[in-house]
């Protein structure tokens, strides 16, 4: 049997990886700090207060789409407000669907990864992609502990432009998202979330 790998392998457009790592003298110290990073990971309606940067706002529902306060899971979706102008298709926000998540412990490591898809709005009868990347790309979000040292990752992979929808609007604010995120403009948002699931208070 062959474990599915939490990031996906890069095949077009562009990638992203932010990284941020907190350091522990003993195995103790970075178990105790794996738990607590780990619900900041999974407490997805607080990123926008764990963000070290002004970020956008990340909301979780459910899997018929209504807003939840629990933690993230299969299926879910997440609702996210970026600034500036928002899609007809995503009623002003962009949505992903939570398509994978796993918990690893592996010899002198543990791995919690949940991986996103931009996705159709779940609270619309039109059937598409509602983000401003098309359905090829994925965000996979990661909290590992090897050895004494606790990592926060944010992986992106084949990330394009979402501009075939049925809105001329759409297609030009997915141009100008997608194509600000290729140049690096939406790294200090990722780079601020991880930096604050690391952070050591």
């Amino acid at each position: 049997m062959t474990m599915e790998k939490p990031v996906p392998a890069q095949e077009s457009g562009s990638e992203m990886n932010a990284v941020e790592e907190a350091r522990f003298d003993s195995a103790e110290a970075a178990n105790a700090f794996y738990a607590v990073a780990k619900q900041r990971l999974l407490d997805v309606n607080k990123w926008d207060e764990v963000a070290k940067l002004p970020s956008s706002t990340f909301i979780l529902c459910d899997a018929s789409g209504e807003r939840t306060t629990r933690n993230v899971q299969l299926g879910d979706y997440l609702k996210i407000d970026i600034p500036g102008p928002g899609t007809s298709t995503g009623d002003g926000y962009d949505w992903v669907q939570v398509e994978f998540i796993e918990e690893q412990h592996l010899e002198g490591a543990d791995i919690m990864s949940f991986r996103v898809r931009p996705t159709d709005n779940p609270l619309s009868p039109e059937k598409a992609i509602a983000h401003f990347f098309d359905d090829a790309a994925t965000s996979t979000f990661q909290v590992k502990k090897l050895g004494n040292v606790v990592t926060a990752e944010v992986h992106g992979r084949n990330e394009t432009p979402n501009t075939h929808t049925d809105h001329i609007l759409d297609n030009v604010r997915n141009t100008m998202v997608g194509l600000g995120a290729k140049i690096g403009a939406s790294y200090p948002q990722w780079k601020g979330l991880v930096a604050g699931i690391a952070a050591v208070d």
